[in-house]
């Protein structure tokens, strides 16, 4: 009788074990986290509350004294990005903005670094047919002529220091093209940059770099974005590590061409840090379709400075056309940053 009453205790235990680890089981699952909660993407950039300028008219009056030298059009904004003050000249005008496009294209790519969308050290592939043609400036196409890869980091700092144009189309191209450039600039509020062709298509024409415009207090409100997001950070500094945004204040900083233009008169003797970015339209008929710099100027008081200086459809020779930039900023520069 005993034995039958263990045989019977000893099929119920085994019958009821599964049923024991079964519900244990549940139990566990419950404690063991089987989704993992994707971290929150990084907020997108947005636009700055529009500025309240105070204008000088004595200083808009020394540009207009300056720009005359040009015999074309002159556009220029300054504004001290501290106090709203400004000087305008012919600002609302349209520019072609040449090379000086390349800064909304290249602040478009570090905003995708920015949000983790892409990475600087990820290498693009870049053959013949990514090339500008022979004429337009570009150490890739010179330094490499069948292509290569090159790290995104690479491709930015050409385009940025050294006003690489194929560098430059193939960050469009990374981008996925020019309308996604005009899409961060909408994101940030800026209206009057349009960024249409790559660099390959504006070579083809003379027409077509016309569509690729700025005007200059556009240009000014791109230099105010930059330095708010890189958190009004000035360079040079090479001890940090950089956010996305001061790296593209530090590139401009060590930009190559226009040493005769922003920086041109400049008092040799004070610190004046420039972040800067040039562009140069070619020469038909005697008339030069652009030559510009914008950037910012880092005054010797501490205030910094959004200077856009356009210089179009001018006879000039290149002397007197960087002569003009060169005296606006000298002006700007006494009157503002000492």
């Amino acid at each position: 009788m005993f034995k039958a009453v263990r045989y019977m205790t000893l099929r119920v235990t085994l019958l009821l074990m599964p049923v024991a680890l079964l519900a244990f089981a549940c139990v566990r699952m419950k404690d063991v986290p089987i989704e993992f909660p994707t971290p929150p993407p990084a907020v997108s950039a947005t636009p700055l509350p529009k500025p309240e300028l105070k204008r000088d008219s004595a200083l808009e009056a020394e540009f207009a004294k300056i720009a005359a030298a040009a015999k074309g059009k002159v556009g220029v904004a300054a504004v001290v990005l501290e106090t709203g003050d400004a000087a305008l000249l012919n600002a609302d005008g349209q520019y072609p903005m040449q090379s000086v496009y390349k800064l909304p294209i290249a602040m478009a790519v570090m905003e995708k670094v920015r949000r983790g969308e892409l990475d600087l050290a990820e290498k693009i592939g870049v053959t013949k047919e990514d090339f500008v043609r022979h004429g337009q400036r570009s150490p890739l196409r010179d330094e490499h002529p069948d292509g290569g890869e090159f790290t995104l980091r690479e491709l930015i700092s050409l385009a940025l220091v050294e006003s690489d144009g194929s560098a430059s189309d193939v960050l469009i191209r990374v981008l996925g093209g020019t309308s996604e450039v005009q899409a961060y600039l909408t994101q940030i509020g800026i209206e009057d940059i349009k960024v249409v062709n790559t660099e390959k298509e504006i070579g083809k024409d003379w027409e077509t770099q016309y569509a690729n415009w700025a005007k200059p207090m556009a240009a000014a409100e791109i230099l105010r974005s930059l330095d708010e997001a890189a958190e009004h950070w000035s360079p040079p500094n090479k001890d940090k590590e950089l956010t996305p945004s001061q790296a593209v204040l530090q590139l401009m900083f060590i930009s190559k061409p226009g040493e005769n233009r922003i920086k041109g008169m400049l008092p040799a003797n004070v610190f004046h840090p420039v972040a800067h970015k040039t562009g140069t339209g070619g020469t038909q008929n005697g008339i030069t379709s652009a030559t510009n710099d914008i950037g910012i100027v880092y005054g010797a008081n501490g205030k910094r400075i959004a200077l856009a200086v356009f210089v179009s459809d001018s006879p000039a020779d290149e002397k007197t056309r960087e002569a003009v930039i060169a005296k606006i900023a000298k002006t700007t520069w006494e009157k503002w940053s000492r």
